[in-house]
C-alpha cells in the first residue's frame, strides 16, 4: 500500500498528539500525587498552552483553539464516557 505525503503528514501528527497526551497525562498524575487539586492543573495547563498560542500563532489562532474546544465541550466530547486517545 503506497502512502501520500498527507497521509504520512497526518500519521506523523497523530504521533506526535498522542506523545504529546502521555506527557500530559504524566504530568496531570504528578502533580496530583503532590497534592494539587485538579481544577488547578487544568487552569494551568489551559494557561500555558493559550501563552504558547498567542506567542506562537497569534491571537485569532488562539482563539479559534478556544472556540474549538468550547464546542467540543458543548457536544460531549469530554464527558466521562469518552475516549480519551
Amino acid at each position: 500500500m503506497e502512502h501520500t505525503v498527507s497521509d504520512i503528514d497526518a500519521l506523523v501528527r497523530e504521533e506526535k498528539r498522542l506523545t504529546a497526551v502521555e506527557s500530559h497525562n504524566e504530568a496531570w498524575a504528578e502533580g496530583l500525587s503532590a497534592g494539587i487539586e485538579a481544577d488547578i492543573i487544568a487552569e494551568a495547563a489551559l494557561e500555558t498552552a493559550f501563552c504558547e498560542m498567542l506567542r506562537a500563532n497569534g491571537e485569532t489562532a488562539a482563539l479559534a483553539l478556544l472556540d474549538r474546544m468550547r464546542e467540543k465541550v458543548i457536544a460531549g466530547a469530554f464527558g466521562p464516557d469518552q475516549v480519551r486517545h
